[in-house]
């Protein structure tokens, strides 16, 4: 939108939305890394992680690496755990979607075959009526 009398356009309408959608982006990404780095900073003991639940003292499996290793690996799985669950969830609108589609694209296809079957051609003249069929129940 420009200023009323002003022929240039504000500096709005000059940005690209691409180029507004990365700023905005980059106002995210980039505190959130500097969290991120922070955090692994904070947090860089190491803890032993025992995958044997009989046995505290000599675990038959057990590996031992920074803490901040542990917390992002178990944030990305709950991540990827979250995403296929509602993925899963979301199976049913899939469906109904696809189901839906087909329909429409029926309907798309019988509207066509009903205005080719009822445009009038070189026979027909200008003035001449055009009857549409009742629809069949």
């Amino acid at each position: 939108m420009s200023w009323p009398g002003s022929s240039r356009p504000s500096t709005f309408e000059q940005i690209d939305p691409t180029m507004l959608r990365r700023i905005i982006s980059m106002l995210i990404v980039v505190p959130l890394a500097i969290v991120a780095v922070a955090f692994a900073v904070a947090n860089r003991q190491k803890v032993t992680v025992s995958f044997d639940p009989f046995s505290s003292t000599d675990p038959a499996y057990a590996t031992t690496l920074p803490l901040f290793v542990l917390i992002f690996a178990l944030m990305i799985l709950g991540v990827l755990i979250g995403g296929v669950a509602a993925w899963i969830g979301q199976s049913k609108w899939r469906r109904t979607a696809r189901k839906l589609d087909g329909e429409v694209r029926g309907l798309h296809q019988e509207l066509d075959a009903i205005r080719r079957r009822f445009t009038p051609g070189p026979a027909q003249t200008e003035g001449a009526p055009t009857v549409i069929p009742p629809p069949i129940p």
